[in-house]
């Protein structure tokens, strides 16, 4: 008798004695009816066919419903073509979503391998090569160079690391995905637009395993509302143009609240007593973000009750708001942040970003 699913395997039964089944379908089983095992792994592979089958047709028609809705956008019908016809879902591209990096290390783990004499050095050595682009962009954006030359590092080493996965296929797993479907779906036609205006060619569009592009590794629809063409080239070139860059990441904060004239924040202590009395965090950090802060106070307020720089010194006077922000949760480093760190948030959404952000770019300004 032969196998259904491992096609060519002979298997011998012998009556009333059961026996593991190591060709089931991968499964190991006991079985005391032959006729019964044919019939179940007959079964169980049918129905694995048809699961198979059925999910190939779901994701079919669920792109036919992407290529109408990309249609009544105005989006061309050979550009949707050529960029949905044979796209398929990758699926380690899920896994990637579901074990990223900001949400599972520590502060000072995810440090480690951010703000390193390496990256230090090429930091600095950056600015000094792009110091009057830098200071040219502070002119017009009102945002520090070392805040720009911070997130240009984390993202992509200043340039260094390229983006090598195809761009369409990793978006359109992750709108297929439900778990942030909305998100990407609207992504999608982000980079359809992109396409239909000749922002870029489809052969040149690589990304993330996230959909995010170029040197400052912008979402497509953060391309369309921000990337700028900082040396009037009538390109706005994230990819290779570093003036184009370093302008679309300042223009990103500054259209997200970044104001010239704050900090992003500090470290501090906390009294004991405010420790073991401290309320959950219940704000989020920025608009349409899950990571939460504190609920803001004064400076003066966050002073009497106990909490003081790093090195036991007063807070800054002022009528600044800010709010605390806890990273490893419970445990570890703690900081008081400012408006300024709600425009890195919205950069990315994640406190381990923001806070590497903010200790990253205060090294970089150090002499």
């Amino acid at each position: 008798m032969l196998d259904s699913c491992a096609y060519g395997k002979r298997i011998t039964f012998v009556p009333r004695k059961a026996y593991k089944m190591s060709a089931t379908c991968g499964l190991g089983l006991s079985v005391r009816s032959p006729v019964r095992m044919l019939i179940w792994i007959v079964s169980l592979c049918f129905v694995t066919t048809v699961s198979g089958a059925q999910s190939k047709t779901e994701f079919s028609n669920w792109l036919g419903q992407v290529k109408i809705e990309a249609a009544k956008l105005g989006i061309k019908q050979n550009i949707i073509n050529s960029a949905l016809d044979d796209v398929k879902p990758i699926k380690r591209v899920l896994k990637r979503d579901r074990n990223q990096s900001e949400f599972k290390l520590t502060l000072s783990r995810y440090l480690n391998r951010v703000v390193t004499e390496k990256n230090l050095k090429r930091g600095k050595l950056m600015a000094k090569r792009h110091k009057k682009t830098l200071e040219a962009v502070y002119k017009k954006y009102g945002v520090a160079p070392r805040v720009i030359l911070a997130i240009w590092g984390i993202e992509t080493r200043f340039g260094l690391v390229k983006a090598k996965l195809p761009l369409i296929p990793s978006i359109v797993t992750l709108a297929y995905d439900r778990r942030r479907s909305k998100y990407f779906r609207s992504q999608l036609f982000a980079v359809l637009k992109m396409l239909d205006r000749g922002y870029i060619d489809q052969d040149s569009l690589f990304g993330s395993w996230a959909g995010a592009m170029g040197q400052p590794q912008f979402m497509p629809s953060s391309y369309l509302h921000y990337a700028q063409d900082f040396d009037g080239d009538g390109r706005r070139d994230i990819w290779n143009n570093v003036l184009d860059v370093l302008a679309s990441i300042a223009n990103y904060l500054a259209k997200h609240g970044w104001r010239n004239n704050l900090i992003w924040g500090r470290e501090v202590m906390l009294p004991i007593s405010y420790k073991k009395q401290l309320p959950k965090p219940s704000r989020r950090a920025a608009s349409g973000c899950r990571a939460l802060t504190s609920q803001p106070k004064k400076l003066a307020e966050w002073q009497e009750i106990g909490v003081r720089r790093v090195n036991g010194n007063d807070l800054p006077k002022g009528k600044i708001s800010a709010v605390l922000v806890r990273p490893d949760k419970n445990h570890g480093r703690v900081f008081l942040t400012y408006k300024n760190y709600r425009a890195i948030m919205s950069y990315n959404c994640a406190h381990l970003y923001g806070i590497t952000v903010g200790i990253f770019s205060d090294q970089l300004g150090s002499k």
